[in-house]
């Protein structure tokens, strides 16, 4: 309250930034570099990860998605008959039809 009871009004902005707490297992020897590398560097340990994350993310966005994969046919016929390509017993079955399979 300002003097005089009278309320006292100001404005303010935030910035909002969400963080959400995770655990994950990182290797021995790995933490050990890490460790170092944020010494060294004068800075934490998560700055070191958050960085190396986005690079990764970064470039895997940046890659081409990858081509279709096309129906692999010997001789044209395609699959048999009765064998649907989410029919995998039915495919390993027809596959080994008389091999004793």
């Amino acid at each position: 309250m300002a003097p005089h009871g009278k309320a006292c009004h100001t404005s303010h902005t935030y910035d909002i930034v969400t963080h959400m707490k995770t655990t994950i297992d990182i290797a021995d020897p790995l933490l050990r570099r890490l460790r170092a590398l944020a010494a060294r560097r004068h800075t934490t340990m998560r700055a070191l990860i958050e960085a190396a994350l986005r690079d990764a993310l970064d470039r895997h966005e940046r890659e081409p998605p990858p081509a279709p994969l096309e129906t692999p046919t010997f001789g044209g016929k395609g699959l048999q008959p009765g064998v649907t390509w989410d029919d995998w017993a039915g495919m390993r079955s027809a596959a080994y039809e008389g091999r004793g399979g």
